[in-house]
C-alpha cells in the first residue's frame, strides 16, 4: 500500500497564497483520481477539489471556484492545489486521497495545515 504524502502547508494572512503538493510514488499514476479535502476543528470533513489522472476531468467545491487550481504532473506523480485569495474560512488540515480507479480502494495521507489569519 503506498500512502499519498503532503506538503506545502503553512500560516498566511488573509488574502496570501500557498500551494500544496500531493506525491504518490511508486504508482501508475493515470490509474489514479486525486482529491483534495478538508477538515477544520469541529467541522465536518468537505471535499476541496480533485482531479482524474486519467482523463484530466476536474472538480472543484463552489466555496473555493476562482480561488484555487487543481493540476497533476504525471511525470512527477504529483498534484498541485494552487490555492490564491485565502480567507480565515480556509483554515483546516488538508487531506490528499488517492482514489484507485480499477478497484475503488482510497488512501489518505496525513494531511498537512493550512492557517489563514485575519
Amino acid at each position: 500500500e503506498v500512502q499519498p504524502v503532503e506538503s506545502g502547508g503553512g500560516l498566511v494572512q488573509a488574502g496570501g497564497s500557498l500551494n500544496l503538493t500531493c506525491t504518490v510514488p511508486g504508482v501508475n499514476f493515470i490509474d489514479y483520481a486525486i482529491g483534495w479535502f478538508r477538515q477544520a476543528p469541529g467541522k465536518e470533513r468537505e471535499g476541496v477539489s480533485c482531479i482524474s489522472n486519467s482523463d484530466d476531468n476536474t472538480y472543484s467545491a463552489d466555496s473555493v471556484k476562482g480561488r484555487f487550481t487543481i493540476s497533476s504532473d504525471k511525470a512527477k506523480n504529483t498534484v498541485y492545489l494552487q490555492m490564491a485569495d485565502l480567507k480565515p474560512d480556509d483554515t483546516a488540515v488538508y487531506h490528499c486521497k488517492q482514489s484507485d480507479l480499477w478497484d475503488g480502494n482510497d488512501y489518505w495521507g496525513p494531511g498537512t495545515q493550512v492557517t489563514v489569519s485575519s
